[in-house]
């Protein structure tokens, strides 16, 4: 028997032999397929759950996150063919507010659904790996919505992403590496503000997100009930989950975001289970608003969340809009020590009250606090786009415009938007605080073992890193200048 490893060998030296016969053999490029951190292999105790749960290391995956809660979830395909729940990874921030992003600089991390292939892969991140959500999506799109480089990444720092810990973002990326080889052409990642439960959805009722809220619980459901990954379309600025051809028809439905829907069916058996659901769940729900639910804050001020896990190792720090509601949540007890490193310039979101302090009379306030720094990203010079990308263009995968942007050596993703004042949202000032202090971000460590097989520490100053390219991961083209391509970000 031909062991797996070796097959895996064969395929890779194929893609890389096809590229160099497409795009013309690029040494520099062969060698960034070499990457250490990138190819890091699944953690040996992940790999055992896998099998336990009757997976495939190289079956297809689906990931959710929940900003409320603050959770983002791996989901991989077992061996009867449906979904199951892998791993839930504690997010160590999120920034801006619940509900969607629609225009660059606001902050917001998106929530919707999104398509993630081989090309929004970045290993070349300055959060040490990430890959990027494909913000904004045709149904974004369509309603005028901005916004580019929305990742989820490392490093514990969000202007606008998901992220995670380098040890957290090692693993996830594995994940998807593993299921690329294993065929999968991209898996779904399904953004949200809470878990959409009744009580949740009694919580937030006034909220004006309500509609697009109860619009993507639909898709919510729909993997709820079937445990397979819904189909999306969009039409009539809608999403639209499960479409088939009606009876008859000849040819699949065209689908637009901008204009009126085709013809369509969804399955009866799907039909009839999210009905039924959607049905249990709105009878809860009337319970709950009857029996007087309270209702959440809206503008808070506070600025995304952090998971319980992660603020409790932090001195001084607060969940701020995360909180886990009514769901079990991830136990504190399961993470000792805490899954990865927290970094020593992680900023947490403000705690409640914080501008009631800065406010204080100089008598009573508190001693003076620094500010926090303001961290630039180095931007390193344009990259050639590599054999990979030219070969997934050819072969029909990826290419779209939010993957065609991800960064290559320079820090692309959230922190980067902090270069410019006028979208920093500042801390509160306390007496005699000093003024903010620009500094140039130290790079990210080239290689961190996975969460499951290593201890955390709270690093104060990050190491040197390490610019690779794996196979399936594609650097993107970088505008003129820094001011063109970052200011404004997210």
């Amino acid at each position: 028997m031909i062991n797996r490893a070796f097959v895996r060998v064969l395929m890779t030296s194929a893609a890389l032999a096809a590229g160099a016969l497409l795009t013309g053999c690029n040494s520099d490029q062969v060698a960034l397929a070499t990457s250490a951190k990138a190819n890091q292999p699944v953690p040996p105790k992940l790999v055992a759950t896998i099998a336990e749960k009757d997976m495939d290391t190289q079956s297809p995956i689906l990931v959710r996150v929940f900003k409320q809660e603050a959770e983002l979830e791996v989901w991989k395909q077992d061996r009867s063919g449906r979904f199951a729940l892998l791993k839930t990874y504690p997010i160590c921030r999120w920034s801006g507010d619940l509900g969607p992003k629609v225009r660059e600089g606001d902050r917001q991390a998106p929530e919707g659904f999104y398509s993630i292939n081989p090309s929004q892969m970045n290993p070349q991140s300055a959060y040490y790996l990430s890959f990027n959500t494909g913000y904004p999506n045709a149904f974004d799109k369509a309603l005028g919505r901005s916004g580019s480089q929305l990742m989820v990444h490392g490093d514990c720092s969000s202007r606008g992403c998901f992220a995670m810990t380098d040890e957290q973002i090692a693993e996830i990326y594995a994940l998807g590496r593993e299921s690329f080889f294993g065929g999968q052409r991209a898996f779904q990642f399904q953004a949200y503000p809470f878990r959409m439960t009744p009580v949740n959805m009694a919580r937030h009722r006034n909220n004006p997100n309500m509609p697009f809220w109860r619009m993507i619980k639909e898709g919510y459901d729909h993997f709820e009930v079937t445990r397979q990954e819904p189909k999306v379309d969009f039409c009539e600025k809608k999403y639209v989950f499960d479409a088939q051809k009606p009876p008859g028809a000849t040819h699949d439905p065209v689908f637009d975001a901008s204009a009126k829907c085709p013809a369509y069916v969804v399955p009866d058996e799907i039909t009839a289970a999210v009905r039924d659901k959607q049905q249990a769940d709105e009878a809860e729900y009337a319970k709950l608003v009857a029996k007087g639910t309270p209702v959440a804050k809206l503008n808070t001020g506070i600025d995304g969340g952090m998971n319980p896990i992660f603020a409790n190792r932090v001195p001084g720090a607060s969940t701020g809009l995360s909180d886990a509601g009514e769901a079990p949540g991830l136990s504190l007890a399961n993470f000792t020590p805490a899954p990865g490193t927290i970094p020593g310039h992680v900023n947490p979101p403000r705690a409640p009250g914080a501008d009631e302090v800065a406010a204080m009379p100089a008598s009573a306030a508190p001693a003076p606090v620094a500010a926090p720094s303001t961290r630039v990203a180095a931007v390193s010079a344009p990259e050639k786009p590599s054999f990979m990308s030219s070969l997934a263009r050819k072969v029909g995968i990826g290419g779209n415009a939010a993957a065609d942007t991800t960064a290559a050596t320079a820090k692309p993703e959230s922190r980067t938007a902090e270069a410019k004042p006028s979208e920093v949202k500042p801390a509160p000032k306390p007496v005699a605080a000093k003024p903010a202090e620009t500094r140039q971000a130290a790079a990210r460590p080239p290689f961190k073992p996975a969460t499951s097989d290593a201890p955390a520490t709270t690093a104060s100053a990050p190491a040197q890193t390490q610019t690779a390219l794996v196979s399936g991961a594609v650097p993107v083209l970088q505008s003129n200048s820094f001011d063109s391509r970052f200011a404004g970000f997210k």
